[in-house]
Formats: C-alpha cells, structure tokens, sequence
C-alpha cells in the first residue's frame, strides 16, 4: 500500500467518523417504531434511520481490535454487515434496546474478519481458541497493570484458569501472537540462493505410493465383488443397499420392499456380512500362498 492511499484511507475514517458522531442518538419508542416499520413493511428509510445513529457504535468496537494490524476503515466496514445483520433479526417485541442486540452482532463480525485475515495459519478454529486469541492481551495487560508479569508460568497458569483452556494452549498462543509472518518466498539467508518454500517438506504421496495404493483399491474392489457373487439375491441387495450405497436404506424401508420384518432384515444383514468376511479372507489367503 502506497503512502498516498494510506493517508488517503485514514482521511476518508476520519471524514466518516465525524459524520457518524454528528447523527443525533434514537429514543426508546423511537427506536421501536423504526424497527416495527422495517420488520413489518419492509421500509428501507426507517431501516437507515435505525442503524445510521449506531455507526458510532461501530466504530468504538472496531477501535478495540486495531492492535491486530488490520485497517481501520475495513474493520469498521465488517463492523457494518453485523449492524446490518442485527438489524434484519432485532425483534422490538422484546422490549431490548437496538445498541445491546447490535453490539453482539458487530463484534462477531469484526472477530470473523480477523480471524479470516489477520494470520490464519497462526490461530486456531475452535471456540475456545478464539476466545484465547481475543482475550490473551487484555488479560496480559491486565497482569501487567497490577504489577505482574504476564510471561511467567504463573501468569500463564492465571490465564488459562480464567478461559478455561489447557495452559499449554495459553504458551502456544503467546509464541504465535509474538511470531511474525514470514513470506514463504524469503531468502533463507542474506547469500542464500534458496527460498522458505524450498525445505518445506512434501507430505504428498509420491508416485510409487500412489501406484501402491491404486493397486491395492482395485485389488479390493475385485474382491468384494467376487464375494458378494457368492451371496444370494436378497442378501446382496441388503448389504449394496446397507453397506456399498451413498445414501444408506434403514432396515425399515428394506423390510417393506422386500416383505420381511425390519429385525429379519438385520439378521439377514449380519449373516451375509459374515459370508463376505469369510470370502475375502480366503481370498486374501489363496494371495498370500501363490506370492509367499
């Protein structure tokens, strides 16, 4: 990014900052009958005088994730699809003010945001990974402010007490957020001819493994279709159906196409299985005896 688009991103955040703060905040039954008129007749200007108010609550959320590098001006746009979103779902029956109901919606928006673009290869999916990512610095900080520091074992121990995570999931987040991105194209060194990405290591099959294990399928497939021939009609119908189909019938359905009971469908199930163990064993055995 070039330094004119910079001052010109941050110009165009501040110009929009002020004309947010300037729009006048809603009264409760104000808010209500805009939010009735948007849920109820679909009326897009009682829509923008419902959520324009709320920018500025957009932005103060979006103020708390700047430490993560991302640019204002798009974290405040992801923050604007959540004001939109919560606007879409506010019931006003509930008697909830609009700013406590937008609030949960802009900050997950924002938090999708970075977590989609701040360094995915370095955070983690789950729930509580998330929560470790967002709330590791403001506990750190909290640590330091009481006098402690948050780098220690204890603080470490502290940390994932309160968010209830492993402390080894609190270490590993702390080496993370503390790495910084390296670009795989990176010489490995000042002299170096050689890139990151060449001592990555391949963990793809090679060909003799892909040859290896096509064989091996196809043996597979010849065998199983050579023990269900020793089957019967009915008994290969159960176990193509059960077993070798995409969408699997329940024992249900092939009682009633076939005339039995779904419980005689199972025994029926299970003897023909039985069969085809034995089949492909034997199978497996007469391999072994011609090539040992």
């Amino acid at each position: 990014m070039s330094y004119i688009d910079t001052r010109e991103g941050r110009l165009a955040i501040r110009q929009y900052v002020r004309a947010a703060m300037k729009i006048p905040l809603l009264e409760r039954d104000e808010e209500q009958k805009l939010a009735r008129r948007w849920r109820d007749k679909r009326d897009v200007r009682a829509l923008h005088a419902l959520v324009e108010p709320h920018m500025r609550l957009v932005i103060s959320i979006a103020a708390r994730y700047r430490a993560y590098g991302l640019p204002q001006a798009d974290l405040v746009q992801e923050g604007n699809v959540g004001l939109m979103q919560s606007a879409e779902r506010f019931d006003p029956d509930r008697l909830v003010r609009f700013s406590t109901y937008a609030g949960w919606w802009i900050r997950s928006a924002i938090q999708e945001y970075v977590l989609r673009n701040w360094s995915i290869v370095r955070t983690g999916t789950t729930a509580a990974q998330k929560s470790l990512f967002f709330n590791l610095r403001r506990l750190q900080a909290r640590i330091e402010r009481a006098g402690g520091n948050p780098s220690t074992p204890e603080s470490a121990n502290e940390i994932a007490r309160v968010l209830r995570v492993p402390k080894r999931d609190v270490d590993n987040m702390r080496e993370r957020l503390a790495a910084s991105d390296r670009s795989l194209n990176a010489p490995l060194g000042e002299e170096a001819d050689a890139e990151w990405q060449d001592v990555l290591p391949d963990d793809r099959p090679g060909p003799e493994d892909i040859v290896r294990t096509q064989h091996d399928s196809a043996m597979r497939s010849r065998w199983i279709e050579s023990a269900l021939s020793e089957l019967s009609p009915r008994e290969q119908t159960i176990v193509r159906a059960r077993r070798l189909s995409e969408s699997t019938r329940t024992l249900e359905s092939l009682g009633d196409s076939l005339g039995i009971s779904k419980e005689r469908v199972r025994q029926i199930e299970q003897e023909a299985l039985n069969k085809l163990r034995h089949a492909i064993l034997r199978q497996a055995g007469d391999l072994e005896a011609v090539t040992g």
